[in-house]
């Protein structure tokens, strides 16, 4: 008695479930993250031993739009040159080679 009514309810209440590939994931959706090929190093790349403050051009294309220092994940920058990176950035601020911050122009 008590399984006939656990089979009916069972029966009401079925969802019916997205069909999945052989992988167990949903079909019909797009991959969102594919295989990349990773970045190297510009500084390791050139055998760079330091970063020169100085060359505010180099300095310029790690910031971004705002006067941000873009992140290792964007430039491919390996963490020893992303240090002295950070460094040369500030530095090259203090001595108003760079900006602090950049306005952004807004259409009115």
């Amino acid at each position: 008695m008590a399984e006939e009514i656990e089979q009916e309810m069972e029966e009401q209440y079925e969802v019916e479930e997205e069909p999945r590939g052989p992988s167990g994931r949903r079909r019909g959706r797009q991959q969102r993250f594919t295989t990349r090929r990773r970045k190297t190093c510009l500084f390791c790349d050139e055998k760079v031993s330091s970063i020169d403050y100085k060359q505010a051009n180099t300095l310029r294309s790690f910031l971004t739009d705002r006067g941000k220092i873009r992140p290792r994940r964007q430039t491919g920058v390996c963490a020893r040159h992303q240090r002295q990176l950070t460094v040369a950035i500030k530095r090259a601020r203090h001595i108003a080679l760079l900006p602090f911050v950049m306005e952004v122009k807004r259409n009115r």
